[in-house]
């Protein structure tokens, strides 16, 4: 006897192929694909999939649900879109390794405004017991990559000077350290600091350490970096040619300098293939940002970690210093589509979520640059921010059809005003861009969600329904699948999709999460 039997859906096996027909039987959490008559098959459960389709659960490339998934481990906003697996520690702003606990605390705080905030007493310090922390006590798989704001802070500490020789060998210690526990590979935020005091020197010589263990660069690029364009993705390309590491670019093209030019990046990209750069990217389906509200404050502002930076943002002179080189951007933080803020915890402050810093200043009655330090330091600097870019959602979608990129939604999930992207990416790929514009296949849809990610992390037996692999699967209905979510009401869960099973185990069933928590730390080897 099977445990779950699949009858009568249309199976995309996620490699990109067009469907068939084929019964789906769960056996200890592996799949069996049976064709031809299943009366006789006794099972525990049969799902009845007419008209619908049956396919490799989504795997999620860009995740920031770090510690807002062990806050609340049913994950509701992403399994509910079909996503089984999710790459967290992207953008170089990862949990371990560190070596003290204080460090950790220190880097809780600061990156508090992105992937939630850490427990009161956290339990780890090294990538083994990090990933503990997920295996078995989530709904959806876990895969890591080590971002390299932890091992600059563990070796060089908060401050933005070069490596000395026993700092760059610590470096590089703790990185093989952290790949030998599971991790698939290192990610770099390289706006992000401390993160962002790394030169492409230092991240070339972690990146052979990456290659050499089979791992893969995931790169948030540093976005101010010469044009402000070209030159900041070449600077992530260029580390694959000088050390022959697979390079991964985080959400591709999502930078205003060029507003909606995409051709000169995919050249970009196509050109480094052609050199032996094996090089890919994601993106996501909206032109909707999220990030940790501190991105607003100038880099130097960091320099000796949240401590520093908690002083300067008390200090009037820094705040003048500040107030002059953030002017460029006071009419986005006035414009009625302009910066939004969110992800309040005091009960004073949750009125304001959702509101363009300028309607805060207003509200507040002060200037916009002292109410967004005044709110960073009333809420020990963990707030987010929604933002516009400038790739039009017409460039965006150019993006996505390259057979190279797969779909990261860089979802934020703090507050009632996140990005809709927190809860739309997915379906919103499978109803708007398959269905209601044809600008993808759904079969090729599929194997940029499942598949192809599978691959560029080395998922070896996920990603694919095949005999004998995970059964980590969706079923959804093509004709409804579709995301109601919008920057005014984005807490919506999607529409059209049934069930979502988990190494095996239904989380979603028929529409209703149903408590479990089947989800395991995926480790890299």
């Amino acid at each position: 006897m099977v445990e779950t039997l699949i009858r009568n859906g249309r199976v995309y096996d996620g490699t990109g192929s067009d469907w068939f027909g084929a019964s789906v039987a769960i056996e200890k959490a592996r799949v069996r694909l049976i064709s031809g008559d299943t009366s006789s098959l006794k099972a525990e459960r049969v799902i009845d999939a007419t008209g619908k389709i049956v396919c490799p659960g989504f795997i999620d490339m860009h995740a920031h649900s770090t510690m807002v998934i062990l806050e609340h481990p049913e994950h509701e906003p992403k399994v509910r879109q079909g996503v089984t697996t999710e790459l967290i520690g992207v953008d170089g702003n990862s949990y371990a390794p560190f070596l003290s606990a204080e460090d950790l605390r220190n880097w809780g705080m600061l990156n508090g405004g992105l992937d939630g905030h850490l427990p009161e007493d956290p339990q780890w310090l090294t990538v083994d017991e990090y990933l503990s922390q997920y295996d078995r006590r989530v709904a959806v798989n876990i895969a890591y990559v080590i971002g390299n704001a932890p091992l600059r802070i563990s070796s060089v500490g908060w401050n933005d000077r070069p490596p000395s020789d026993s700092e760059a060998k610590k470096m590089l210690e703790l990185l093989r350290s952290g790949m030998r526990d599971g991790a698939f590979g290192m990610s770099t935020g390289l706006t992000y600091p401390p993160g962002s005091y790394a030169t492409a020197d230092e991240v070339a010589a972690l990146c052979k350490v990456v290659r050499d263990m089979g791992g893969v660069y995931v790169t948030h690029i540093r976005y101010g970096s010469g044009d402000g364009f070209i030159d900041p993705n070449r600077e992530a390309l260029d580390v694959g040619r000088r050390t022959g590491v697979p390079v991964h670019v985080s959400h591709y093209a999502s930078t205003w300098k060029r507003n909606g030019q995409f051709r000169p990046l995919l050249r970009l990209v196509e050109d480094a293939t052609s050199d032996g750069v094996d090089v890919t990217f994601d993106a996501y389906p909206y032109v909707h940002t999220g990030s940790r509200a501190l991105v607003m404050i100038p880099e130097w502002t960091h320099e000796g970690g949240p401590q520093a930076l908690l002083a300067r943002l008390r200090d009037p002179k820094a705040r003048s210093r500040m107030r002059q080189e953030t002017d460029p951007r006071a009419a986005r933080w006035r414009a009625g589509d302009g910066i939004t803020l969110g992800g309040f915890r005091k009960p004073r402050n949750k009125k304001l979520d959702g509101m363009t810093i300028g309607q805060i200043a207003d509200e507040l009655a002060k200037d916009p640059l002292d109410a967004l330090c005044d709110l960073l330091l009333d809420e020990d600097l963990g707030i987010s921010e929604v933002g516009l870019y400038a790739n039009n959602a017409t460039n965006n979608r150019k993006v996505l059809a390259h057979p190279r990129c797969m779909v990261g939604s860089d979802a934020l999930l703090l507050g009632d005003y996140p990005s809709p992207r927190s809860y739309g990416t997915f379906p919103k790929m499978l109803g708007d861009l398959v269905r209601e514009e044809g600008l993808l296949s759904m079969a090729d849809a599929i194997r940029k969600m499942t598949s192809l990610p599978a691959q560029r992390l080395g998922l070896q037996d996920r990603g694919i329904l095949r005999d004998g692999f995970a059964a980590d699967l969706v079923i959804f209905d093509p004709l409804e699948v579709h995301s109601p979510a919008t920057l005014e009401s984005p807490r919506q869960f999607p529409r059209g999709i049934s069930h979502v099973m988990v190494n095996g185990v239904l989380v979603i069933d028929d529409g209703e999460h149903t408590g479990a928590l089947p989800g395991r730390a995926l480790r890299n080897g």
